[in-house]
């Protein structure tokens, strides 16, 4: 309530969110959410359909939080408002199917998103994407998985995943050891990155381990209301960590940094285990905070391209890293770098957002792909898994397939080594 009670209400954070931008409903922004869940806590308002709908309407982009001259800490009231939306609906009724199938079942467990992998790329290889495709049963999908898988690569096959070393060495003098936090979705459809974000770290001196038994990050559960299941998660992820005497924990997903980095807030509750995330924090980077720390990358080669860069929401609003991929970019030779007007705004991703508000996720999406086209760009770069599908799926409904490509950082700084 405290926290409720900071809020203004002073109408600042209204057109950086991208919700309001788009309906133009004081319900849909971030002032008329916190008026709504001040209703809730007060029990002034019901806790219904409409309540829930517009706390999932939210894109939990985290923009308003830059805006917010009172620092209102609008994320962590948003997934406590989902919390209290999930549990009352279990009180009353079991959990659908699907729901239990995607935070119970899947992502908890990194055997079973290694077999999705692998399921994936057979699909691929063996041409059945393709032909479901041409000949129209890719239909037999939900219209959002339907549309979404278009913008989905070719994944790594089981061959080259079974290559990878848990240990990597520095090339020269090692400086540092760190271990490399791979995400799930991250290493199930971008583990070429993965590998990538190993190799560079590499080349500026660190020694890269690959830490077993870590998991998903826990925030596509915390944003969706199953915050206990994201504290599980962290516990996982704390103690698999703590096994491995690492400098640094390294991610490349603004998303997952994001959470790891608030782990300590998740255990208020919990003295012993608060102090072990507080650990876990504080050696928690990203790997564009490393990289700009450490000697620059020597390039051996020069990208002859015009580059923009879209921010991820997590990583520019929730980590307050926007200097940093940029000058990244720009130390490669023979890239002109052309600044996107809004480059901080969502692109309407914001992790499943584009499976569960489909259409919304798209409005916002082409609104953004306006601002990709005024930079008459060639490479559009970003530093999250899920803003770099959506870009992709960007550049195939702009139709600019021949002209724009969109790439992670990290497999664009590969490229010039």
């Amino acid at each position: 309530m405290d926290e409720i009670m900071n809020c203004m209400h002073c109408g600042f954070c209204l057109p950086s969110c991208p919700t309001y931008r788009q309906t133009g409903l004081e319900a849909y922004s971030p002032r008329g959410r916190i008026a709504l869940m001040k209703g809730i806590a007060k029990e002034q308002l019901a806790l219904d359909e409409e309540f829930e709908k517009n706390m999932y309407a939210c894109l939990g982009c985290r923009s308003c939080e830059t805006a917010c001259p009172a620092g209102v800490p609008y994320g962590s009231l948003l997934e406590t408002a989902r919390e209290v939306i999930e549990e009352n609906k279990k009180a009353k009724q079991k959990s659908s199917w699907i729901r239990r199938l995607i935070f119970k079942q899947l992502f908890s467990h990194p055997r079973r998103m290694d077999a999705l992998g692998m399921a994936l790329w057979a699909v691929q290889a063996t041409g059945l994407q393709t032909l479901a495709n041409k000949w129209g049963l890719i239909h037999v999908l939900p219209r959002e998985m339907a549309e979404m898988q278009a913008a989905v690569d070719q994944v790594a096959s089981p061959a080259k995943r079974r290559k990878r070393k848990k240990v990597m060495p520095a090339e020269g003098e090692k400086a540092l050891t760190v271990g490399l936090f791979t995400g799930c979705m991250m290493d199930v459809m971008f583990y070429e990155t993965n590998q990538a974000t190993a190799q560079l770290l590499t080349k500026v001196g660190c020694e890269v381990v690959f830490i077993e038994n870590q998991t998903c990050c826990g925030a596509l559960h915390a944003h969706a209301g199953e915050k206990q299941d994201a504290i599980e998660l962290a516990k996982r992820n704390i103690a698999a960590f703590e096994e491995i005497n690492v400098d640094f924990i390294v991610n490349n997903a603004g998303g997952c940094g994001a959470a790891l980095k608030e782990y300590h807030h998740w255990f208020l509750d919990e003295p012993e285990w608060l102090e072990r995330a507080k650990k876990f924090v504080s050696k928690t980077r990203d790997v564009n905070e490393l990289l700009f720390e450490l000697p620059p990358l020597s390039f051996s080669k020069t990208i002859h391209a015009r580059v923009t860069y879209q921010d991820s929401c997590h990583l520019a609003h929730g980590q307050g890293i926007r200097n940093q991929p940029r000058k990244l970019i720009q130390s490669i030779p023979g890239v002109e770098y052309i600044e996107m007007q809004s480059a901080d705004s969502c692109c309407g991703s914001a992790g499943i957002y584009n499976i569960t508000n489909f259409d919304l996720s798209m409005q916002i999406l082409d609104d953004k792909m306006k601002q990709v086209k005024d930079t008459k760009a060639q490479m559009i770069v970003t530093s999250n898994p899920g803003c770099l599908l959506q870009m992709k799926k960007g550049i195939i409904r702009a139709g600019l397939q021949d002209q724009m490509e969109a790439l992670h950082l990290m497999d664009l700084l590969q490229r010039a080594l």
